[in-house]
């Protein structure tokens, strides 16, 4: 692709919707230490449908609270602001990541059921590792994939050569930056970065697919390639890179992660991702 058609690509990612301002103010809480219960009730309360969406959310039994949540006060005392705004992010894309996606073989709702997926199994590994201070693991999880909102209508264009790159066994971000000079991670973080997501969720996506090459924190970006790879090769999920893409042995080492863990992580993966799904998909 001529230098003219990445510029393109990099301009429709400004022709996306924005985030939602609800979710822009929820995001710049997570700034502020001393963000109170009263800041977060006065955004939902200017935005009813979030509201209901928000407590749906924090009444699926993945989210683990014993009693019934009846008002958004009551949420983010049960779920902590962080918990609370992983939801509202949830509600807010949702609609954009249900879409179809042409050029990578994604009906309506798989793009977002594959996200899913990831997003519980970056989770159930992180929880698997105890390891602490990585707060931001659904969300980064959970938009890996946005790049290819964007990206999906140019692939479609170039679907004959990018199919003939990776039929010789090449992953898909290789064919995407052979034929288009960029790939959906890269744009993915392009996104993000637009809708003013913190850094370590914007290099977690960008890097989800070559962790190695990034430099710096690495446990997010090592989870969200895992937890990727691990859905793509196991949830059916018709992705055009479904059969493509080997862990680094390096994130092997890293994560020390036994076979068996790998499987039960699978396991939750089934276990939770109907439900999630259902909960996760608004209109």
């Amino acid at each position: 692709m001529t230098p003219k058609g990445i510029q393109q690509i990099f301009a429709t990612v400004t022709e996306l919707p924005s985030m939602p301002a609800s979710g822009l103010r929820m995001l710049k809480l997570l700034e502020n230490p001393e963000a109170c219960v009263d800041e977060i009730e006065d955004i939902l309360r200017q935005d009813p449908g979030l509201t209901a969406n928000i407590l749906k959310l924090a009444n699926s039994a993945y989210f683990g609270i014993p009693t019934r949540v009846g008002s958004p006060r009551q949420a983010v005392i049960l779920l902590g602001l962080r918990r609370l705004v992983q939801l509202v992010i949830a509600s807010c894309v949702s609609a954009i990541m249900g879409r179809p996606v042409p050029g990578y073989d994604l009906t309506a709702g798989d793009l977002w059921r594959h996200s899913i997926a990831v997003a519980i199994a970056a989770e159930a590994l992180l929880k698997n590792k105890r390891v602490g201070g990585v707060e931001d693991i659904f969300t980064a999880a959970l938009l890996h994939d946005a790049g290819k909102i964007v990206l999906g209508r140019f692939v479609q264009e170039e679907l004959p050569d990018i199919k003939r790159i990776t039929a010789g066994g090449a992953p898909l971000v290789l064919a995407e930056n052979m034929v288009l000079g960029t790939d959906h991670a890269q744009i993915g973080a392009k996104i993000l970065e637009a809708w003013a997501f913190p850094i370590d969720v914007v290099r977690a996506v960008r890097w989800h697919h070559d962790p190695e090459a990034a430099d710096g924190s690495q446990i997010l970006i090592d989870i969200v390639h895992l937890a990727d790879l691990m859905c793509r090769k196991n949830a059916g999920v018709g992705h055009l890179d479904a059969a493509h893409g080997e862990l680094s042995p390096a994130v092997v080492s890293r994560l020390g992660i036994a076979e068996n863990q790998l499987e039960a992580v699978m396991g939750k993966v089934a276990d939770w991702v109907d439900e999630l799904s259902e909960v996760l998909t608004f209109n």
